[in-house]
């Protein structure tokens, strides 16, 4: 006996509904794809329930008697399982949902060849494939294209021309002729012999079943070829929300707004004034030191989340994490008027931030977390490097005297050290906030380590 693996995959070879190789792991593709398949499933449900009402109206129009009542039965069925397909639909491979669509086409067939119980014409079995009812899979074929991959939805047409000509052939093999007819029609059109085949009650009209059959899965493939074509546009727009949220880690809202809008805005190297600042926790080696590395990357995460949501709120750029700390810059990728402003309001923020998260520590008994800051304003260079894997990097001597001067929050026992160039940016840019100046004190002609001549800092 084969095991479940090896008939599962006779199963799905027989069916021929493999779902697109894709990505799955990404989440972003994973929920794009799973919420494009639920909406699409209510669409055509949707569309199911309006396609089969107005054929029930459009039924009782062409035959006003009560034997239509089995052909509404059959629509009731088919709304039905609708319903079922839609709360058995998901993501890739469900042979529940499979399932329901072949019951879904075997009802229409099934419908459609069965002589109605209800009417009370007596009429050769042939009769039944000269109203037209072929027409109605193409509702369920279209529907079908709103939800299904492309592959099921060229299963669809498969199995359609498969079970209509099993049907016509088995009814052929099966019905028994009315005697007389034929001869009679063909009498009565003796001199068109062709007009008599048509016309004969006992035909099947091979020809023309084969025919449905064959239009009907041609329609069925270029539908799918469509949905395929759909599909990788869906898998690439995944594809873009994700480096989206992928930028939104780094940059702010409107960054990422001026980088989706832009053509290749990184690439392009350039030097600029911008707005740089270094932030790191004082004492962190002394902090960690036999504590639950848990708890410590804990306290990380917790400080770097706080510090990042500030950088975004106050329109800077994350640039990179380092360990305890990190550097975000003000003016990249796309410098504004208020770079500088900026990024003192940002280091302002930061330090709110961290006495509004030590009270809460001191009230759940964990240590307080102090923190330095150093912001500077200068010339950088900006631009992609790397070959392969590219990074966008700011490189100058402005990066250099901003994390020296974070470094100075050390001697002077302070929470933030801003440059002069700094202070003279921000009040260039307007004074439209005076008080992010408020409460620092000039300390002139310092020696900055790994600055050549003494600068004039500000120290909060």
């Amino acid at each position: 006996m084969p095991d479940s693996t090896t008939r599962g995959s006779r199963f799905d070879r027989f069916f021929v509904t493999q779902p697109d190789i894709i990505d799955l792991d990404n989440k972003y593709t994973e929920a794009a794809l799973e919420r494009h398949k639920r909406e699409g499933l209510e669409l055509a449900v949707r569309a199911r329930w309006i396609a089969m009402g107005l054929t029930a109206v459009l039924l009782i129009f062409l035959n006003p008697q009560w034997e239509v009542l089995w052909y509404h039965f059959i629509l009731l069925l088919v709304c039905a399982n609708g319903w079922l397909i839609r709360r058995a639909g998901r993501v890739g491979q469900s042979r529940t949902e499979l399932a329901l669509i072949f019951v879904d086409l075997l009802i229409m067939t099934l419908g459609m060849i069965i002589p109605n119980p209800f009417s009370d014409d007596v009429r050769p079995l042939a009769m039944q494939y000269r109203f037209d009812n072929f027409q109605y899979f193409f509702i369920i074929l279209a529907a079908g294209t709103l939800a299904y991959s492309w592959r099921t939805v060229i299963a669809i047409g498969t199995w359609t021309a498969g079970m209509w000509t099993l049907g016509w052939i088995v009814a052929w093999w099966v019905a028994t002729p009315f005697p007389g007819l034929s001869e009679r029609v063909a009498e009565a059109l003796s001199g068109f012999p062709d007009v008599a085949e048509r016309l004969d009650p006992n035909s099947f009209m091979g020809p023309e079943r084969i025919q449905q059959a064959v239009v009907f899965l041609m329609v069925a493939v270029t539908l799918g070829i469509s949905m395929r074509r759909l599909n990788r546009l869906l898998i690439s727009n995944a594809g873009l929300e994700r480096e989206r949220a992928n930028l939104s880690r780094y940059f702010s809202p409107n960054v990422v707004d001026e980088l989706s809008q832009n053509d290749e805005p990184l690439k392009q190297v350039r030097k600029e004034n911008i707005a740089v600042l270094f932030i790191d926790i004082v004492g962190f080696t002394k902090f960690a030191a036999g504590r639950d590395p848990y708890d410590v990357i804990a306290v990380l995460r917790g400080f770097h989340a706080r510090m990042e949501a500030e950088v975004f709120r106050h329109h800077g750029t994350l640039d990179k994490y380092l360990g305890d700390g990190l550097m975000a810059t003000f003016g990249t990728p796309v410098t504004t008027p208020l770079d500088a402003s900026n990024a003192l309001a940002c280091a302002r923020a930061m330090v709110d931030v961290i006495d509004q998260w030590n009270r809460e520590r001191e009230q759940a008994g964990e240590p307080q977390i102090q923190v330095g800051i150093g912001v500077h304003f200068g010339p950088v260079v900006l631009g992609d490097i790397g070959a392969n894997r590219l990074e966008f990097a700011v490189i100058g001597d402005a990066v250099n005297v901003a994390a020296k001067l974070e470094s100075l929050t050390r001697q002077f026992d302070a929470r933030v050290v801003v440059s002069d160039h700094l202070r003279v940016q921000t009040l260039s840019e307007g004074g439209s906030r005076p008080d992010l100046l408020t409460g620092f004190s000039h300390r002139a002609e310092q020696a900055v380590p790994g600055v050549a001549a003494p600068m004039d800092v500000w120290v909060l």
